[in-house]
């Protein structure tokens, strides 16, 4: 599931800190383990995929909601991304209903 646009981030002033590389994955880097960050950066694509969904199609939360099948107050958690609250299932879930289709690729 590529997505074109990222989700929106706040800026951020640098510390004046050395910059490092970065793996491909913000979660490992962060220190998450491997297969922990793994999972971790696909709940996060998902929920930016949901996001970026909600507002292409201008639904309200309360229209989103109903489309979507949870309550008004878990399409806020999700735009907040609050992705402790949401497992890799229910976001499957979610975009199906969504209409849109999940794919996962093994590299």
């Amino acid at each position: 599931m590529p997505s074109h646009k990222k989700c929106a981030m706040k800026n951020r002033k640098n510390d004046g800190g050395e910059v490092g590389l970065s793996s491909s994955n913000v979660f490992v880097d962060l220190g998450f383990p491997p297969e922990e960050a793994e999972i971790l950066a696909m709940r996060s694509n998902l929920m930016c995929e949901l996001e970026r969904l909600i507002a292409e199609r201008r639904w309200t939360q309360a229209e989103a909601a109903k489309v979507l099948g949870i309550g008004q107050s878990r399409v806020s958690d999700l735009m907040r991304g609050k992705w402790d609250k949401f497992s890799l299932d229910m976001l499957i879930t979610l975009m199906t209903r969504a209409g849109r289709k999940v794919e996962m690729a093994v590299v």
